[in-house]
Protein backbone atom coordinates (compact mmCIF):
# COMPACT_ATOMS: atom_id res chain seq x y z
CA UNK A 1 0.00 0.00 0.00
CA UNK A 2 2.51 2.41 0.67
CA UNK A 3 4.20 1.59 -2.68
CA UNK A 4 1.30 2.27 -4.49
CA UNK A 5 0.78 6.04 -2.28
CA UNK A 6 4.41 6.54 -3.53
CA UNK A 7 3.98 5.71 -6.65
CA UNK A 8 0.65 7.89 -6.92
CA UNK A 9 2.50 10.97 -4.83
CA UNK A 10 5.49 10.66 -7.70
CA UNK A 11 2.96 10.51 -10.51
CA UNK A 12 1.01 13.72 -8.96
CA UNK A 13 4.18 15.48 -8.64
CA UNK A 14 5.49 15.05 -12.26
CA UNK A 15 2.26 15.90 -13.40
CA UNK A 16 2.16 19.55 -11.63
CA UNK A 17 5.79 19.85 -12.74
CA UNK A 18 4.75 18.76 -16.44
CA UNK A 19 2.03 21.42 -15.87
CA UNK A 20 4.09 24.56 -14.50
CA UNK A 21 6.85 24.15 -17.31
CA UNK A 22 3.68 23.90 -20.20
CA UNK A 23 2.05 27.25 -18.41
CA UNK A 24 5.82 28.93 -18.36
CA UNK A 25 6.08 28.13 -21.83
CA UNK A 26 2.79 29.44 -22.73
CA UNK A 27 3.69 32.98 -21.07
CA UNK A 28 6.79 33.48 -22.47
CA UNK A 29 5.98 32.80 -25.80
CA UNK A 30 2.51 35.14 -25.48
CA UNK A 31 4.30 37.56 -23.59
CA UNK A 32 7.11 37.88 -26.38
CA UNK A 33 3.95 38.51 -29.34
CA UNK A 34 2.25 40.77 -26.93
CA UNK A 35 4.91 42.85 -26.02
CA UNK A 36 6.15 43.50 -29.62
CA UNK A 37 6.37 47.00 -31.00
CA UNK A 38 5.37 48.26 -34.10
CA UNK A 39 7.14 51.25 -35.75
CA UNK A 40 3.37 52.96 -37.60
CA UNK A 41 3.29 55.92 -39.89
CA UNK A 42 -0.32 56.83 -39.75
CA UNK A 43 -2.78 58.91 -41.94
CA UNK A 44 -3.70 62.48 -40.07
CA UNK A 45 -7.23 62.54 -40.63
CA UNK A 46 -8.76 66.00 -40.61
CA UNK A 47 -10.20 67.95 -37.85
CA UNK A 48 -14.28 68.27 -37.98
CA UNK A 49 -16.82 70.12 -35.73
CA UNK A 50 -19.96 70.57 -35.83
CA UNK A 51 -23.46 69.72 -34.03
CA UNK A 52 -24.33 67.45 -37.38
CA UNK A 53 -20.26 66.00 -37.00
CA UNK A 54 -20.79 65.09 -33.19
CA UNK A 55 -24.24 63.79 -34.20
CA UNK A 56 -22.75 61.23 -37.12
CA UNK A 57 -19.66 60.26 -34.69
CA UNK A 58 -22.13 58.62 -32.01
CA UNK A 59 -24.06 57.11 -34.24
CA UNK A 60 -20.72 55.41 -35.50
CA UNK A 61 -19.43 54.98 -32.28
CA UNK A 62 -22.80 52.97 -31.32
CA UNK A 63 -23.21 51.56 -34.52
CA UNK A 64 -19.79 50.60 -35.73
CA UNK A 65 -19.79 48.76 -32.28
CA UNK A 66 -17.12 50.48 -29.98
CA UNK A 67 -20.04 51.09 -27.43
CA UNK A 68 -19.35 47.43 -26.71
CA UNK A 69 -16.20 47.85 -24.81
CA UNK A 70 -15.60 51.27 -23.97
CA UNK A 71 -19.34 51.92 -22.88
CA UNK A 72 -21.85 54.74 -23.92
CA UNK A 73 -20.40 56.85 -21.58
CA UNK A 74 -16.83 55.97 -23.21
CA UNK A 75 -15.39 55.33 -19.70
CA UNK A 76 -14.14 51.13 -20.66
CA UNK A 77 -16.17 48.61 -19.46
CA UNK A 78 -15.41 44.42 -18.80
CA UNK A 79 -16.37 42.43 -21.61
CA UNK A 80 -14.38 39.23 -20.62
CA UNK A 81 -14.12 37.98 -16.89
CA UNK A 82 -13.16 34.07 -16.24
CA UNK A 83 -10.30 32.92 -14.56
CA UNK A 84 -9.38 31.08 -17.07
CA UNK A 85 -10.10 32.74 -19.92
CA UNK A 86 -8.84 36.23 -18.70
CA UNK A 87 -10.18 39.90 -18.24
CA UNK A 88 -10.79 42.03 -21.10
CA UNK A 89 -11.62 45.49 -20.71
CA UNK A 90 -12.04 48.78 -23.21
CA UNK A 91 -9.88 51.63 -22.03
CA UNK A 92 -11.42 55.05 -20.89
CA UNK A 93 -11.40 56.76 -23.75
CA UNK A 94 -12.42 60.24 -22.06
CA UNK A 95 -10.05 63.07 -20.82
CA UNK A 96 -10.98 62.00 -16.84
CA UNK A 97 -8.41 60.75 -14.63
CA UNK A 98 -7.10 57.12 -15.68
CA UNK A 99 -8.70 57.88 -19.45
CA UNK A 100 -6.28 58.70 -22.84
CA UNK A 101 -8.25 61.27 -24.49
CA UNK A 102 -6.05 63.94 -22.70
CA UNK A 103 -2.96 62.55 -23.33
CA UNK A 104 -3.64 60.88 -27.17
CA UNK A 105 -3.19 62.66 -30.13
CA UNK A 106 -5.54 62.40 -33.46
CA UNK A 107 -2.79 60.33 -35.01
CA UNK A 108 -2.60 58.01 -31.96
CA UNK A 109 -6.51 57.30 -32.06
CA UNK A 110 -6.05 56.22 -35.73
CA UNK A 111 -3.24 54.47 -34.76
CA UNK A 112 -5.02 52.71 -32.22
CA UNK A 113 -8.84 52.24 -34.31
CA UNK A 114 -6.53 51.23 -37.59
CA UNK A 115 -3.56 49.36 -36.18
CA UNK A 116 -4.24 47.91 -33.08
CA UNK A 117 -1.25 49.73 -31.98
CA UNK A 118 -0.98 52.26 -28.95
CA UNK A 119 0.74 55.29 -28.15
CA UNK A 120 4.42 54.07 -27.74
CA UNK A 121 4.03 51.74 -30.37
CA UNK A 122 2.99 48.61 -28.12
CA UNK A 123 0.59 46.05 -29.66
CA UNK A 124 -2.98 46.74 -28.37
CA UNK A 125 -4.47 43.39 -26.70
CA UNK A 126 -7.56 42.52 -27.55
CA UNK A 127 -8.73 45.37 -29.69
CA UNK A 128 -10.68 44.68 -33.01
CA UNK A 129 -8.55 46.24 -35.83
CA UNK A 130 -9.08 44.08 -38.34
CA UNK A 131 -12.81 45.52 -38.67
CA UNK A 132 -11.60 48.98 -38.56
CA UNK A 133 -7.98 49.24 -40.79
CA UNK A 134 -10.24 49.71 -43.54
CA UNK A 135 -12.12 52.78 -42.35
CA UNK A 136 -12.31 55.94 -44.55
CA UNK A 137 -10.41 58.81 -42.67
CA UNK A 138 -13.44 60.82 -42.55
CA UNK A 139 -15.20 58.36 -40.62
CA UNK A 140 -12.34 58.11 -38.20
CA UNK A 141 -11.97 61.94 -37.95
CA UNK A 142 -15.92 62.37 -37.18
CA UNK A 143 -15.16 59.51 -34.91
CA UNK A 144 -12.86 61.19 -33.03
CA UNK A 145 -14.43 64.14 -32.77
CA UNK A 146 -17.51 62.73 -30.82
CA UNK A 147 -14.45 61.16 -28.74
CA UNK A 148 -13.58 64.50 -27.73
CA UNK A 149 -16.85 66.02 -27.30
CA UNK A 150 -17.85 63.57 -24.56
CA UNK A 151 -17.68 64.71 -20.49
CA UNK A 152 -14.69 63.40 -18.73
CA UNK A 153 -14.86 60.17 -16.72
CA UNK A 154 -12.47 59.79 -13.56
CA UNK A 155 -12.22 56.16 -14.30
CA UNK A 156 -8.49 53.77 -14.46
CA UNK A 157 -8.08 52.18 -17.90
CA UNK A 158 -7.92 48.51 -16.55
CA UNK A 159 -4.73 46.80 -18.13
CA UNK A 160 -5.82 43.63 -20.27
CA UNK A 161 -4.98 40.15 -18.49
CA UNK A 162 -5.13 37.24 -20.87
CA UNK A 163 -5.95 33.92 -19.19
CA UNK A 164 -4.45 30.66 -19.68
CA UNK A 165 -6.81 29.10 -22.05
CA UNK A 166 -6.73 32.74 -24.41
CA UNK A 167 -2.91 32.31 -24.44
CA UNK A 168 -3.28 28.89 -25.18
CA UNK A 169 -5.92 29.46 -27.94
CA UNK A 170 -3.37 32.05 -29.13
CA UNK A 171 -0.84 30.06 -29.68
CA UNK A 172 -2.61 27.74 -31.79
CA UNK A 173 -4.18 30.68 -34.43
CA UNK A 174 -7.72 29.88 -32.29
CA UNK A 175 -7.67 33.54 -30.72
CA UNK A 176 -6.52 35.66 -33.79
CA UNK A 177 -7.85 38.68 -32.03
CA UNK A 178 -5.43 38.94 -29.22
CA UNK A 179 -2.58 40.71 -31.08
CA UNK A 180 -4.27 42.05 -34.20
CA UNK A 181 -1.36 44.40 -35.08
CA UNK A 182 0.35 41.07 -36.03
CA UNK A 183 -2.68 40.64 -38.77
CA UNK A 184 -2.76 43.97 -40.44
CA UNK A 185 -0.80 45.42 -43.24
CA UNK A 186 0.12 48.42 -41.57
CA UNK A 187 1.26 50.14 -45.24
CA UNK A 188 -2.25 49.55 -46.11
CA UNK A 189 -3.77 52.87 -46.79
CA UNK A 190 -7.66 53.75 -46.42
CA UNK A 191 -9.48 54.91 -49.15
CA UNK A 192 -12.94 56.83 -49.02
CA UNK A 193 -15.73 54.53 -50.51
CA UNK A 194 -18.44 56.32 -51.62
CA UNK A 195 -22.16 56.10 -49.98
CA UNK A 196 -24.38 54.31 -51.68
CA UNK A 197 -26.61 51.14 -52.10
CA UNK A 198 -23.81 49.31 -53.77
CA UNK A 199 -21.58 46.11 -52.87
CA UNK A 200 -18.36 47.89 -53.07
CA UNK A 201 -19.84 50.14 -50.55
CA UNK A 202 -21.42 46.85 -48.84
CA UNK A 203 -18.04 45.11 -48.60
CA UNK A 204 -17.02 48.30 -46.99
CA UNK A 205 -19.38 47.88 -44.19
CA UNK A 206 -19.15 44.08 -44.18
CA UNK A 207 -15.90 44.61 -42.91
CA UNK A 208 -16.91 45.51 -39.16
CA UNK A 209 -18.44 41.90 -38.87
CA UNK A 210 -15.44 40.02 -39.69
CA UNK A 211 -14.06 39.51 -35.92
CA UNK A 212 -17.27 37.30 -35.28
CA UNK A 213 -18.20 35.73 -38.70
CA UNK A 214 -14.82 35.38 -39.88
CA UNK A 215 -13.03 36.96 -43.59
CA UNK A 216 -14.70 34.29 -45.13
CA UNK A 217 -18.28 35.44 -43.36
CA UNK A 218 -19.09 31.92 -42.37
CA UNK A 219 -19.23 32.17 -38.94
CA UNK A 220 -19.00 29.61 -36.43
CA UNK A 221 -17.43 29.56 -32.47
CA UNK A 222 -16.41 33.41 -31.73
CA UNK A 223 -12.65 33.38 -31.47
CA UNK A 224 -12.16 34.27 -27.59
CA UNK A 225 -15.63 34.52 -27.04
CA UNK A 226 -17.52 33.83 -23.65
CA UNK A 227 -18.30 30.28 -23.79
CA UNK A 228 -21.98 30.80 -23.58
CA UNK A 229 -21.82 33.27 -26.41
CA UNK A 230 -23.53 30.90 -29.60
CA UNK A 231 -21.52 30.43 -32.56
CA UNK A 232 -22.19 33.38 -34.85
CA UNK A 233 -23.84 33.04 -37.97
CA UNK A 234 -23.10 31.86 -41.55
CA UNK A 235 -23.63 35.03 -43.63
CA UNK A 236 -22.51 32.73 -46.76
CA UNK A 237 -25.43 31.55 -49.56
CA UNK A 238 -25.32 28.41 -47.47
CA UNK A 239 -28.55 26.58 -48.13
CA UNK A 240 -28.43 24.73 -44.96
CA UNK A 241 -26.72 27.24 -42.20
CA UNK A 242 -26.14 30.60 -44.35
CA UNK A 243 -28.84 32.96 -45.66
CA UNK A 244 -29.54 31.45 -48.82
CA UNK A 245 -33.59 31.60 -48.13
CA UNK A 246 -33.59 34.95 -46.49
CA UNK A 247 -35.07 37.97 -48.03
CA UNK A 248 -33.89 41.61 -48.02
CA UNK A 249 -36.68 42.57 -45.91
CA UNK A 250 -35.48 39.45 -43.47
CA UNK A 251 -32.40 40.58 -43.09
CA UNK A 252 -33.29 43.96 -42.74
CA UNK A 253 -35.46 43.20 -40.07
CA UNK A 254 -33.35 40.78 -38.19
CA UNK A 255 -29.88 43.16 -38.18
CA UNK A 256 -32.60 46.44 -36.85
CA UNK A 257 -34.54 44.73 -34.81
CA UNK A 258 -33.15 41.18 -33.53
CA UNK A 259 -35.84 39.23 -35.08
CA UNK A 260 -34.93 36.28 -37.63
CA UNK A 261 -37.36 34.87 -40.01
CA UNK A 262 -38.63 32.55 -38.14
CA UNK A 263 -39.82 34.67 -35.49
CA UNK A 264 -36.62 33.81 -33.59
CA UNK A 265 -34.58 36.37 -31.36
CA UNK A 266 -31.06 36.94 -32.04
CA UNK A 267 -29.11 36.37 -28.69
CA UNK A 268 -26.19 38.67 -27.77
CA UNK A 269 -23.43 39.13 -28.43
CA UNK A 270 -24.87 39.75 -31.86
CA UNK A 271 -25.27 43.95 -31.71
CA UNK A 272 -28.48 44.07 -33.33
CA UNK A 273 -29.35 47.32 -31.29
CA UNK A 274 -25.94 48.56 -32.07
CA UNK A 275 -26.82 48.15 -36.25
CA UNK A 276 -30.39 49.73 -35.50
CA UNK A 277 -28.29 52.66 -35.76
CA UNK A 278 -27.64 51.37 -39.71
CA UNK A 279 -29.14 54.36 -41.98
CA UNK A 280 -30.91 52.49 -44.85
CA UNK A 281 -28.67 53.14 -47.59
CA UNK A 282 -26.31 51.15 -45.26
CA UNK A 283 -28.24 47.98 -44.68
CA UNK A 284 -29.42 47.81 -47.88
CA UNK A 285 -25.44 48.03 -49.01
CA UNK A 286 -24.37 45.36 -46.69
CA UNK A 287 -27.61 42.95 -48.01
CA UNK A 288 -26.44 43.58 -51.33
CA UNK A 289 -22.53 42.42 -50.59
CA UNK A 290 -23.83 39.75 -48.27
CA UNK A 291 -26.34 37.92 -50.61
CA UNK A 292 -23.54 37.59 -53.19
CA UNK A 293 -21.48 35.71 -50.88
CA UNK A 294 -20.63 32.12 -52.31
CA UNK A 295 -21.77 29.27 -50.13
CA UNK A 296 -19.29 28.15 -47.55
CA UNK A 297 -19.82 25.87 -44.59
CA UNK A 298 -20.53 27.06 -41.79
CA UNK A 299 -17.42 27.21 -39.40
CA UNK A 300 -14.95 27.90 -41.71
CA UNK A 301 -14.36 31.09 -40.81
Amino acid sequence: MKRVLKWLGGLLGTLVIVLITALAIIYTLTNNRMSKHYAVTVQSPPVLSGPQVLAEGERLYISRGCVDCHAKNLAGQTVVDDPIIGRFSGANLTKGQGGIGGIFTDEDFVRAIRHGVGKEGEALIFMPSTDFYAMANTEIATLIAYIRSVPPVDKPSEKQKPGPLSRLMFLLGEMPLMVTAELIDHSFKAEEVPVGVTREYGRYLANGCTGCHGPGFSGGPIPGGDPSWPPAKNLTQDATTGLKNWSEADFIKAVQTGIRPDGSKIRPPMPWENFSKLTETEVKAMWMFISTLPAKAEGGR
